[in-house]
């Protein structure tokens, strides 16, 4: 068998392996939208931790980080340590937390659900919804983009991108409409494992090739002064700071990480799940990006928009090894793409077609047009990504401050028996409007003082939502204490 060969055999096994798991869990899945979308509430500690930890970890995290260490410096690493290690750990117990209980006490599926009960609203709760299919669209697109040129890069051209995206793009549908949330959260314990492992492995193997880490940092000597140095160039610390907080922020908004707030079976799962998560962060992040900034030393050819981990692996390591790395990244591509596509589904079936379309729809009809809708949004993204603009970083950082621009407006609501159904329109379309004006309109600056757009947005969100509020009263169909005096136990 040639090496292209056998590196394509070892990346389909692994996709075969996914959709086995997926007819497992197929057989084992009520045919209900709450065990479809949540596994019925009933996730435990390493799997709702292993589940997220997936999910999050997607072809930004594990290319796109690289990609920019690469360019820029291992820096990458701060931003991302503080976004996943320090700040999202406290919003997944500041907003995971509540709510987990509001799920419990009210059967909530759907963020905008959520929001929709407690001001009294059916626009909101679409809206929110619309909001967020739009964010989520590119980002699943990302994943595609991601798998295409990983197999690209790592058969050396023989398999072309679109080829590869498709075939990724069949087996996530395949699977993800089999599987539902129970399938997809036994399978990302499986492939965050697996990740850990390869990144780890990949790191040994090519710093042994190199004669070690001081080896292997010297060979930065000759690269530009700023790329060793700290706050320096692209990583100012505005930008830094912009970053972090845009993405762990963001990150708390994303359907398919904020659904996971819901699925918690106690209380003590989500206590310990969010104290586990620095450490997962830290032993994946550090070594992924390392591995980029180490490359840039190495006299290795990265053509631009490439990615530059399968580059260097195929240089460095063994063609069955390489592919062992791809597949693992794969598998952080796929595990953030299912929950994605389960997540969008609920959010289509729940939040749009129920209160815009079908009332009256039965529980059996949403399972099946959950199902369905994962398919077309799949396939549309796949679509799109053959015309993809912009590189990794630039669409994922997207994505991540829109989906941040929901973030404060939802945290005051949560805590703030204030909060008026006004003050919610007003911080919710006011910042996603500033935000889409920053990203798509040459006119208004990508950037203030250094602070990136989603981070000022963000800010003009919560002055709206509590400025509005503090002016205008409670419509007369808004539970303002639907949220207060929940308790555990």
């Amino acid at each position: 068998m040639s090496q292209t060969g056998l590196q394509l055999a070892i990346v389909g096994g692994y996709l075969v392996v996914a959709l086995v798991v997926g007819l497992l869990a197929y057989r084992l899945t009520e045919r209900s939208a709450e065990d479809y979308y949540l596994a019925s509430r009933t996730l435990g500690t390493v799997v709702l931790l292993f589940t997220t930890f997936a999910t999050l970890l997607s072809a930004f995290t594990f290319f796109g980080g690289p990609n920019l260490s690469y360019a820029a410096g291992p820096e990458w690493i701060l931003v991302m340590g503080l976004m996943d290690g320090v700040v999202f750990a406290i919003l997944w117990y500041v907003v995971g937390y509540k709510q987990w209980l509001l799920g419990r006490e009210h059967g909530y599926v759907t963020l905008g659900e959520m929001l929709g009960d407690r001001f009294g609203s059916p626009l909101l709760r679409g809206l929110v919804a619309a909001i967020s299919l739009f964010w989520l669209f590119p980002y699943v697109m990302l994943q595609q983009v991601g798998a295409g040129t990983a197999l690209a890069a790592l058969t050396g051209g023989e398999l072309p991108y679109a080829a590869g995206a498709g075939l990724v793009t069949v087996f996530m549908i395949a699977y993800v409409v089999l599987a539902g949330m129970r399938g997809i959260a036994w399978t990302d314990t499986l492939q965050g494992a697996f990740m850990l492992v390869m990144v780890w492995a990949a790191v040994l193997w090519v710093l042994a090739e190199l004669g070690g880490a001081e080896a292997a940092t010297a060979n930065l000597a000759g690269v530009d002064g700023e790329f060793l140095a700290l706050g320096g160039g692209t990583y100012s610390p505005q930008w830094m700071l912009s970053q972090a907080i845009g993405i762990a922020f963001g990150v708390a908004m994303f359907p398919q990480v904020n659904q996971r707030f819901f699925v918690a079976r106690s209380k003590k799962v989500l206590q310990r799940t969010f104290s586990l998560w620095p450490v997962l962060v830290v032993l994946l992040f550090v070594p992924a990006f390392m591995l980029g900034a180490w490359a840039r030393g190495l006299p290795i050819d990265v053509p631009d928009n490439a990615n530059v981990l399968p580059i260097l692996l195929n240089e460095y390591t063994p063609g069955w090894f390489a592919a062992l790395v791809v597949a693992g990244a794969m598998a952080a591509m796929m595990s953030s793409s299912d929950s994605m596509l389960l997540s969008g589904s609920s959010y289509f079936t729940r939040d749009l077609y129920r209160p815009f379309v079908n009332a009256d729809a039965s529980d059996r009809r949403e399972d099946v047009l959950g199902r369905i809708g994962v398919a077309v949004f799949a396939v549309a993204a796949f679509v799109a990504s053959l015309y993809s603009p912009g590189t990794l970083v630039d669409i994922g950082s997207t994505a991540f401050g829109g989906f941040a621009q929901l973030a404060l407006p939802v945290v005051v609501a949560l805590y703030w028996t204030g909060t008026t159904r006004a003050g919610m329109f007003a911080g919710v379309v006011g910042s996603q409007t500033f935000y889409l004006a920053s990203v798509f309109l040459p006119q208004v600056p990508a950037s203030y003082g250094g602070w990136l757009a989603s981070v000022v947005g963000m800010v003009l969100g919560l002055v709206l939502t509590v400025g509005v509020s503090a002016v205008t009263s409670a419509a007369p169909e808004e539970e303002t204490t639907l949220y207060a005096n929940l308790r555990a136990d």
